[in-house]
């Protein structure tokens, strides 16, 4: 597998788990920077920023670039300013999507806005919800980061960004458009902002649903790894497979 050039490896559980670092993977990480490849690392959570992610990273003894990281705020901010350029956006999130959304210079109102975008929130409240239904059903656009219903932490899984859009669904009668995986607007925006060959890829990961199959969408190839979300037994009864499945990422002979 030496020519890939462009690994993406999903963090929350597969780098880390919450405030736990997987040694496997941080073992591995180092071996591909040894090697002179940078990996990417690509989150469905919105919340972080890119210095925020870059730091616990480091607190990991994984050292990266801030280019190098890819969250769903990042891909959002992007696919709001080309797809509704000039447009006001309603922000449910956290500090991770407003800056990425700032950094687009994407107006940010909590009135009769054009679109709304909404990201995780553990401060969320029934205001806010209401007030983003209202927005919805008065005509806005309605877009979420990603449909992860729940994410591992050192705890274990806890509700996603996904289970509260299903709540806004209900509430509106609307679908949101997801950025976030399995869409592979992150990928591409990493393919396109690089110059990669999409053989030159691999989407690396432990949720079937979210980051094998944004890199099956993609056209890439992708590798699972055991140990969170999706369990092998469980990966190998899926109709699409994933080009890999390992247990741990130290499995994989660099």
């Amino acid at each position: 597998m030496e020519h890939y050039k462009a690994i993406c490896l999903d963090l929350d559980g597969t780098v880390y788990r919450g405030r736990e670092p997987i040694p496997e993977a941080v073992s591995f990480i180092a071996s591909t920077q040894a090697r002179g490849i940078n990996p990417y690392f690509i989150t469905n959570n919105s919340s972080m920023t890119r210095l925020q992610l870059q730091k616990k990273l480091a607190s990991f003894g994984i050292q990266t670039d801030i280019a190098h990281i890819m969250t769903s705020a990042i891909a959002v901010a992007k696919y709001c300013k080309n797809h509704y350029s000039g447009a006001s956006v309603m922000l449910i999130g956290e500090k991770g999507l407003e800056e990425a959304l700032m950094s687009e210079g994407i107006e940010l109102t909590m009135d009769n806005p054009d679109v709304v975008i909404m990201g995780i929130d553990r401060e969320i409240t029934y205001a806010k919800l209401a007030a983003a239904c209202l927005a919805i059903r008065a005509g806005a656009h309605f877009i979420a980061t990603n449909s992860d219903k729940a994410f591992p932490t050192e705890k274990g899984l806890v509700p996603g960004n996904g289970s509260f859009v299903k709540l806004m669904e209900s509430a509106t009668g609307q679908a949101p458009i997801f950025v976030g995986k399995p869409e592979s607007h992150m990928l591409g925006f990493i393919q396109q902002e690089n110059g990669y060959r999409k053989e030159e890829m691999i989407m690396v990961g432990d949720n079937y649903d979210t980051d094998i199959q944004a890199g099956i969408r993609f056209g890439i190839d992708t590798l699972h790894v055991a140990g969170g979300v999706t369990s092998i037994e469980d990966v190998l009864l899926k109709e699409q497979q994933p080009t890999y499945c390992l247990q741990t990422l130290l499995e994989w002979d660099i």
